[in-house]
C-alpha cells in the first residue's frame, strides 16, 4: 500500500481531522513536490507521539523554534514512507533506539501551519506541514540525548500534563487533547484484551 491508500483508509476521529484529511489527498493529488521542501507552500511531514510501554507518559522535547515543549518530527524530504521519517526523526531528535511503532498504522493527521522563522541563520516563509503522526511505544529508561541545533530538553510526560508544558495554543486545543484520547482509548482497549 501507498501513502496515499493508507491516508483514504485511515478513518478520521473528527471534523479537524476529516478536513484535514480531505486537504492532503487534494494537495497529494496537485502537488508532485509535495514531499520536498522546495514546494515553498507546503510539504508533507511525519511526528511521532511516544509513549511508554504502560502508554502512561508520552516524549516530548523542548523546540528551539517554538520555545516550547512538543512533540518530535519533521520533514519528508524527498521520503515518501512517513513512518520510516517519523522513526528516523526519533532517533536524530532523542538518541532514542528503543522506540517501536505500535502497529504501523496512521494514529492521526493533521495540516499544520508553521509560521516564517529563522532556520540555520536563513529565513524560512510561513508554509504549512502535512503532516501524518504515528503512535511509537518506547522504553522511558532508555538514554536520552538532545539534538542541540533543535531541541534543548527531552523528557516523559504524564498525559495530563502535555497542554500545561507546552506554550502553543492551537496544539493545545486541537492536537494534545486529541493524541491523548486517543491513546488513553487504545490504552483501555488493551486492558480488556489480557
Amino acid at each position: 500500500m501507498t501513502l496515499i491508500d493508507d491516508i483514504k483508509a485511515y478513518s478520521p476521529v473528527d471534523e479537524e481531522e476529516e478536513k484535514d484529511k480531505s486537504f492532503i489527498l487534494d494537495f497529494l493529488a496537485k502537488n508532485k513536490d509535495a514531499f520536498y521542501r522546495t514546494n515553498r507552500v507546503g510539504h508533507m511531514s511525519a511526528s511521532a507521539w511516544i509513549t511508554n510501554k504502560t502508554m502512561d507518559k508520552v516524549l516530548l522535547a523542548y523546540h528551539n523554534i517554538y520555545q516550547s515543549y512538543t512533540w518530535l518530527g519533521g520533514h519528508a524530504d524527498g521520503e515518501e514512507d512517513l513512518l520510516k521519517v517519523a522513526l528516523k526523526e526519533t532517533r536524530e531528535e532523542s538518541s532514542l533506539t528503543s522506540a517501536v511503532p505500535y502497529d504501523g498504522k496512521i494514529f492521526s493527521l493533521e495540516v499544520l501551519t508553521v509560521n516564517g522563522h529563522i532556520k540555520h541563520g536563513e529565513y524560512v516563509s510561513s508554509h504549512l506541514h502535512l503532516n501524518v503522526t504515528y503512535l511509537l511505544i518506547a522504553d522511558e529508561n532508555d538514554t536520552l540525548k538532545i539534538k542541540p541545533d533543535e531541541n534543548k530538553a527531552l523528557a516523559w510526560f504524564p498525559l495530563e500534563e502535555v497542554i500545561k508544558v507546552s506554550s502553543e495554543p492551537w496544539f493545545n486545543t486541537w492536537i494534545y487533547p486529541k493524541l491523548n484520547k486517543k491513546l488513553i482509548a487504545l490504552r483501555e482497549s488493551l486492558k480488556g484484551v489480557k
